[in-house]
């Protein structure tokens, strides 16, 4: 264990896996974990100036194992001069780093890749650790934001401005996309390793500096993340980590240095962090809520469809903002409904180290009832459970926050299973006659995040792709995102866009330099005793 005495994150992959066995058994395999598995569970430090560093905090949040309830770390809640050194540090790192040759910045992120892929399986045990979900699809959150540190290798040449030659006579005007300073990146529980990696490498690859705070209950692979990136030659104050809550977030939002907020999360906290850092001039991404619905036409392949749906739908126990939580049947479709419930049926729900499991438990306690009362909450407005994921039982894990995969049919627009986000594996069914009812539906909705349409016919796919009212339409597909295409939706689902062009410009800034060449005079305001030259007529063609 490196990184100071209760600095648990850096260890080889092997000894991740350990780690996170015994922290699935509650075993003591080595006198080393039993030191770090005493009364005091290890103290997750804040990242500042390129080194970890013990916060002086009275107050700390445990880390606990969604399978086990055990602790596995305690958090800081930062306090604000360790936050405003982490602030002063990323300002002062800016000033150098912004000038720091786009190529140089290339490397780094060439390195930092690199370290990523050797590390893959640690981090992924880091991931499954803290946040529950199954090793292979912790690797899978760990493998989609190597590809954004990827893309982040190629910053050169999405920082290229614009030049018009001659746009006035002897008026040249070009333009620079500079970065915008001190940024902010505020991640939630959910994608512990890709979320992180959709804010700091384009940030910083672009010239800024950051400010990251990870989810209090996840930060284990966000921290490790950044010493990696620190040994990949990130310098000091290029990246620096502060964790808490509410006070966290509303340092973040309210300091002047900080230009920038870029944030995935929970519409009540987005939605905050919009309100209160827009009102101090700050540029602010919120990627938040999100209420999807598949809709399933006639012609569409059954195979395809009902793997679709289950995969969307429970794949990471549904606690996915781009998850299917709504399918949409129209016409005979319907009679694809029984194969779904088999399949999900047939979903293997264990703790995320066990081989052959699918579904892991959800991030917590509170999470669980809530998902488990908006079940309930369907039965009693009349919908119809025709599978019941509540109550399952998982050997070996008497305490873990597990919900089996659920199917509800019956479901009407105005229940609470279909008007709010549930994020568990749950599917609320509905069945419309028609294409334009399914579309109606779908559109119907505070949330505007993604949509899917399964069908036989290319055209219609396409018709009702455009026809949704979201950021997000898949065609025959669900869940793909991939770091060269924009991230975001609209209404109550966001505001600007993470990945592909539009995640790089979310850092910069673009400036517009005009150049006049000719000593004459020339302005919108003419000295005295001059005569403002007129444009030259066009050249009859």
């Amino acid at each position: 264990v490196s990184g100071g005495r209760n600095f648990p994150f850096n260890m080889n992959s092997a000894g991740a896996m350990r780690m996170l066995r015994v922290a699935r058994r509650g075993q003591v395999v080595c006198a080393g974990w039993r030191r770090l598995m005493s009364a005091e569970p290890p103290r997750v430090p804040l990242w500042i100036d390129g080194k970890a560093v013990q916060s002086k905090t009275t107050k700390w949040i445990d880390v606990i194992n969604p399978a086990t309830q055990q602790v596995m770390s305690r958090v800081p809640c930062a306090t604000q001069d360790e936050m405003q050194a982490a602030v002063d540090s990323s300002a002062k790192a800016f000033k150098t780093w912004r000038n720091v040759p786009v190529s140089e910045r290339q490397r780094v992120m060439f390195r930092f890749q690199a370290l990523i892929r050797t590390h893959m399986e640690e981090l992924a045990a880091l991931v499954t650790a803290e946040q529950g979900k199954t090793l292979a699809d912790a690797k899978g959150d760990v493998f989609r934001g190597l590809e954004v540190v990827e893309f982040a290798c190629g910053v050169a040449s999405h920082m290229m401005g614009e030049t018009v030659e001659q746009v006035g006579t002897g008026i040249d005007t070009y333009s620079y996309r500079q970065p915008i300073g001190v940024t902010a990146g505020i991640a939630p529980f959910n994608f512990p390793a890709m979320i992180p990696l959709w804010m700091f490498p384009l940030a910083t690859a672009t010239g800024n500096t950051m400010i990251f705070k990870p989810s209090e209950k996840v930060p284990g692979a966000g921290m490790r993340l950044v010493e990696l990136a620190t040994e990949a030659g990130m310098p000091p104050g290029v990246v620096n980590v502060i964790h808490g809550a509410n006070d966290t977030v509303n340092f973040i939002c309210d300091s002047p240095e900080i230009q920038s907020i870029s944030f995935v999360g929970s519409n009540q906290a987005g939605e905050h962090i919009w309100n209160r850092g827009s009102a101090g001039g700050k540029r602010c991404q919120c990627n938040m809520a999100a209420k999807n619905c598949g809709v399933v036409m006639p012609d569409a392949l059954p195979t395809q469809a009902v793997n679709a749906l289950v995969g969307a739908a429970f794949g990471a126990a549904g606690q996915r903002c781009m998850a299917l939580s709504a399918a949409v049947f129209v016409g005979d479709s319907k009679a694809m409904l029984s194969s779904l419930v088999e399949k999900a049926k047939a979903l293997t729900v264990n703790g995320g180290t066990e081989q052959g499991a699918e579904i892991g438990p959800l991030i917590s306690k509170q999470a669980k009832e809530r998902v488990e009362a908006l079940i309930q909450s369907a039965v009693d407005e009349g919908a119809t459970l025709l599978l019941d994921g509540r109550g399952v039982s998982v050997p070996g894990y008497p305490n873990g926050n597990f919900v089996g995969p659920t199917v509800i049919s019956g479901v009407k627009p105005h229940m609470k299973c279909y008007t709010e986000e549930i994020f568990g594996p749950v599917l609320a069914v509905m069945t419309f006659k028609t294409e334009e009812e399914a579309i109606a539906l779908a559109n119907n909705s505070d949330f505007g995040l993604a949509g899917a349409v399964l069908s036989g016919d290319a055209t219609r796919g396409q018709r009702v792709a455009r026809a949704f009212k979201c950021g997000i339409a898949w065609v025959n597909c669900s869940q793909p995102c991939f770091c060269q295409a924009p991230w975001g939706g609209v209404k109550r689902s966001g505001i600007g866009r993470d990945n592909g062009e539009a995640g790089f410009n979310s850092f910069l800034e673009v400036k517009q330099i005009t150049e006049y060449k000719s000593t004459k005079p020339w302005g919108w305001y003419i000295p005295p005793g001059f005569t403002r030259p007129l444009p030259e007529p066009a050249a009859k063609l």
